[in-house]
């Protein structure tokens, strides 16, 4: 049964750099999700280290931190159905030479120090992702009172 869900999608300095938002964006939009927050931050050594905990001991952290320390990201949060999973496949491998062609990796990245994206692993990343990313909360419009609401 699928429900819905929200991912953490980030446009990584590479994806900035050459002008590739705005696509990546579409893409996701066309796909059904809903941008519900959108950012472009220059991210600290420090967030950076909290996001890639887990590769902390991996040969490529001190590199990975470096280069995603070395311009500004676009952090996204979207909303839909399976965004977690559904967002994954869109992105493709890691490896973006074994990303199947029509995947954001497939069509616009050749490296896997330089694969654009980010996207959210599992549900309970997400949350986590979205909490450290958007500590100031995320403001979403309901057309259900027609206000605003900051969660």
């Amino acid at each position: 049964m699928s429900n819905t869900e929200r991912t953490y999608i980030m446009v990584k300095p590479d994806g900035v750099q050459r002008g590739l938002v705005g696509e990546i964006i579409q893409r996701f939009e066309r796909r059904g999700f809903k941008m519900i927050a959108l950012k472009m931050v220059w991210p600290t050594t420090e967030l950076l280290e909290k996001h890639y905990a887990d590769l902390k001991n991996r040969p490529f952290f001190p590199n990975l931190i470096k280069y995603m320390a070395s311009g500004p990201v676009v952090a996204i949060v979207l909303e839909g159905r399976d965004a977690v999973a559904t967002g994954r496949v869109m992105l493709g491998e890691t490896d973006p030479l074994k990303s199947a062609p029509g995947t954001i990796r497939g069509d616009l990245c050749l490296q896997v120090g330089r694969n654009i994206c980010h996207g959210s692993d599992s549900v309970q990343n997400a949350e986590k992702e979205i909490a450290l990313w958007f500590p100031e909360g995320i403001v979403k419009y309901t057309l259900a009172t027609e206000n605003w609401i900051f969660e």
